[in-house]
């Protein structure tokens, strides 16, 4: 993450961090420069006087072509009609004069423009938010094409609050498990369990104790249950009332939401006051989304956006929707088994996010006019063991017809696309290198490109891990029948599992700056939290400052705190120590994730300055207890100033006793995505040849799923030898191939003791050339299996055959060694 000191260039942090615009949209953002509105889409004819400046005519193509619409401002603010009238067709020139009364350009998400839709008025898409989302990236457009200063960033002292006594989620669920979990295990885990129909997270009614706790703390308020979400949806919303089967009578809701919340007392009322320790020395507290000031990502490049989805709606919402502002809007209908993260983003295990096709025809009108494309992308993989590839983004018709898709394989990222040199299944596709294990099961920035000259790319976090400029050509062949999707393929056979949080299409490609410039911007909403430390320094207006942000739907992160005074006059009395920086949660000091605890730094007179002074570079994850509105945040420090608390180290556990355990293996298995991914490089046939990838589809799930070795059947191999035929039949059936394989062997002759060599040397030779990435370098494993042996095994398999036809012959000897431990221990 970039430190406030690194966006803000020559920034005066004396005053108030404004909003930035939506998206991550922040400084320096371009959006839709190139995606203007036709008279045709609007349905508005401008033939008034042309406009009077470059600005006037940046105003008309990023807001006045997109909002004329009748079915948006034109009804109202038109000529002769409501004031001001901004998007009034007569004269462009008046339209603009009246749209600087309501728009702010140094910070667009603040302008009356977007507060009075974002507040119900005339807001045309499903969501409130959506429409001021929109609107504010329009109002960004027009800024930056005009060269104004978007979104400066200025901070501004928050309330006084002492940091007070506090409930908090005790360690354990027994009393969670004797109150509240009864209700909920009863009469919601037919759908908020593992085991649900339809199965749908968070699992609060899971038979794991400790899952359905862990799931439950964000619905629940301790210092308020009847402001809990459990109750909530009983009694305001209706949501799966359960009737009262002593009096059928009674209202259901009404029965089930008083039930729930004398549960909810119950639990609060069984949880002890956490009082907070008199000796610490404490700064004021702050809650995220109350006090935090809203800091903007920053820096990102949008101005070829045509579809981009923020997933920001959250719990309760179908849709993600398309605030890119390009018509038609593109929004996605959820299904299946998926989950709203808490800091934006959609959780998918099962489930789909996917468009209309008509909706989605924009992306091929666009995208085939200029011949390149890019797919970016905020994704947490949920594990590195998925294959298919497992969809993560698709535009597409099927398992077998694409026009783009970002998937995954195993510790992959893959990218097919439909063109002039690739198959309607995008094939052949291109994958970041196996050795690397780029992909991860944690949070990545993940762009693919295409374009008519350079051909295809994958970055990640920001580098180049894979390209193919050999691979370029037209589009042409791109069908617009098609539908975007997300999390799964449209026929829901390529199931991904994992978070996707920011998802962008471009109709032009990113340049690697811009991709850089849209890593380091970040994802997700992100606030300063500046905690006063006026009462124990002797410096007005003086806070330790954080970036920090609701990280998942488990934590927080806190990041690269800084010391400021927001006094333009503050000067700094001599050296002020601070050491031991430990961050407090409903009063007390949170039991992990003090990366602060030492940091060691002085300020004084030489190194202050208005624009503060960084005191570390690191970040800490800190775990959420009550939410983001809720949770009460301080700061404790061994040292400031003249204060001083001496920390008790904690109390060494001793060794645990030796416990004897069954022994362990020293190999392993290799998994089936593994396997098939071997047999691949050693036969030099292609993995998504359709004779192969058939066989692989259907023993796939025969196939080990562990590394471990106890638990291999004999059913695994089966399925092993299956797969390993199906290899060797495609490259001994390929003449071209099998001769440059078998070099020298004659297929038109038999299979014998003068020429098994010819079959058996190539084989041993990909089996025995196994390597292993150590440290970044390539490197042959140390203990290989005894070749003379295997000649052996072979050659009383050659003896056994001398009936069979030579080509029978050697795809049994292919296969024999293909399908053998060699190959599948590791």
């Amino acid at each position: 993450m970039n430190s406030l000191f690194s966006k803000l260039p020559l920034l005066a942090l004396t005053a108030v961090l404004f909003a930035g615009c939506s998206g991550g949209s922040g400084q320096d953002v371009q959006t839709n420069v190139n995606q203007d509105v036709s008279d045709e889409d609007t349905g508005i004819v401008y033939n008034g006087p042309s406009p009077s400046t470059d600005d006037v005519q940046n105003f008309k193509l990023n807001v006045w072509d997109k909002l004329a619409g009748e079915d948006r401002c034109g009804a109202c603010h038109v000529a002769g009609g409501q004031s001001p009238q901004f998007v009034r067709a007569d004269d462009i020139n008046l339209a603009y004069q009246a749209a600087n009364t309501i728009v702010d350009l140094s910070a667009p998400a603040l302008s009356r423009m977007v507060t009075k839709v974002g507040g119900g008025h005339q807001c045309w898409r499903p969501e409130l938010s959506v429409c001021a989302d929109t609107i504010t990236n329009f109002i960004a457009s027009w800024a930056n094409d005009s060269g104004a200063e978007v979104n400066e960033i200025i901070l501004t002292a928050p309330p006084e609050r002492e940091v007070v006594d506090s409930k908090s989620f005790p360690d354990t669920p027994d009393t969670f498990i004797s109150t509240v979990y009864p209700l909920l295990v009863e009469n919601c885990a037919s759908c908020h369990a593992e085991e649900g129909n339809p199965q749908q997270r968070p699992y609060f009614g899971s038979k794991d104790h400790d899952v359905a706790y862990g799931s439950a703390k964000s619905k629940i308020n301790l210092d308020s249950p009847a402001e809990s979400r459990f109750y909530v949806r009983l009694a305001s919303e209706g949501h799966n009332c359960w009737p009262n089967e002593d009096n059928p009578a009674q209202d259901s809701c009404a029965y089930s939401s008083g039930e729930m919340l004398t549960a909810l007392e119950a639990f609060s009322n069984g949880i002890a006051v956490t009082e907070v320790d008199p000796a610490l020395h404490t700064s004021r507290a702050l809650r995220l989304e109350i006090e935090g000031i809203v800091a903007s990502s920053g820096g990102r490049y949008e101005s070829d956006v045509i579809a981009l989805y923020q997933f920001k709606a959250g719990e309760g919402s179908p849709m993600a929707f398309d605030t890119s502002g390009v018509e038609p809007a593109l929004d996605l209908t959820l299904s299946g088994n998926y989950a709203w993260e808490g800091n934006w983003g959609v959780s998918f295990d099962g489930g789909k996010a996917q468009g209309s096709t008509s909706g989605s025809q924009k992306l091929h009108r666009l995208i085939t006019a200029t011949g390149e494309y890019s797919v970016e992308a905020w994704v947490v993989p949920g594990n590195v063991a998925q294959d298919g590839p497992a969809r993560i983004v698709t535009y597409s018709g099927g398992s077998d017809a694409t026009n783009f898709t970002l998937g995954q394989t195993i510790y992959n990222y893959d990218f097919l696309t439909r063109g002039e040199n690739f198959g309607a299944d995008g094939m052949p596709g291109l994958s970041t290198p196996n050795a690397d294990e780029v992909l991860q099961a944690t949070l990545q920035h993940v762009v693919v490109n295409y374009d008519l000259l350079d051909g295809r790319s994958i970055y990640v976090n920001g580098e180049l891990v894979a390209d193919d400029p050999e691979a370029a050509g037209h589009l042409n062949d791109w069908d617009d029948t098609f539908a975007l999707a997300v999390g799964n393929e449209v026929d829901n056979q390529q199931m991904w599992q994992g978070t996707v949080r920011f998802l962008a299409v471009h109709s032009r490609v990113l340049t690697p700056e811009q991709i850089v410039s849209n890593y380091d911007a970040g994802v997700g909403e992100k606030f300063f939290m500046l905690f006063g430390v006026s009462h124990l320094i002797d410096v007005p207006s003086a806070y330790v400052a954080f970036e920090a942000q609701q990280f998942d739907s488990y934590s927080y992160l806190f990041s690269e705190p800084f010391f400021i005074s927001l006094d333009p006059a503050a000067t700094i009395p001599g050296d002020i120590a601070i050491e031991g920086i430990h961050i407090g949660i409903n009063g007390k000091e949170a039991p992990i994730g003090q990366a602060f605890a030492n940091v060691a730094v002085t300020i004084n007179s030489e190194n202050y300055s208005p624009d503060g002074v960084p005191m570390s570079a690191l970040g800490a994850l800190i775990p959420l207890e009550k939410g983001a509105a809720e949770d009460d945040f301080f700061l404790t420090f061994d040292r400031i100033g003249e204060r001083t608390y001496t920390r008790v180290d904690d109390t060494v556990l001793p060794e645990p006793t030796e416990t004897n355990i069954a022994e362990q293996a020293d190999i392993g298995l290799r998994i089936f995505g593994e396997i098939n991914a071997t047999l691949a490089n050693l036969t030099g046939v292609d993995s998504a040849t359709p004779s192969v990838a058939a066989v692989y589809e259907l023993v796939r799930q025969q196939l080990p799923v562990s590394e471990q070795i106890e638990g291999f059947l004999a059913a695994h191999q089966a399925g092993v030898m299956q797969l390993s035929v199906a290899y060797c039949t495609e490259l001994v059936s390929d003449s071209s191939a099998r001769a440059s394989y078998f070099p020298g062997f004659n297929f038109g002759g038999s299979l014998d003791s003068g020429s098994r060599d010819l079959i058996v040397d190539p084989l041993l030779a990909g089996l025995t050339a196994a390597q292993v990435n150590v440290d970044g370098e390539m490197q042959t494993l140390a203990t290989q299996p005894d070749v003379a042996t295997l000649k052996t095994h072979l050659y009383n398999l050659i003896n056994d055959m001398s009936s069979a036809d030579t080509q029978t012959a050697v795809i049994a000897v292919c296969a024999a060694a293909g399908g053998s431990a060699v190959m599948l221990l590791q």
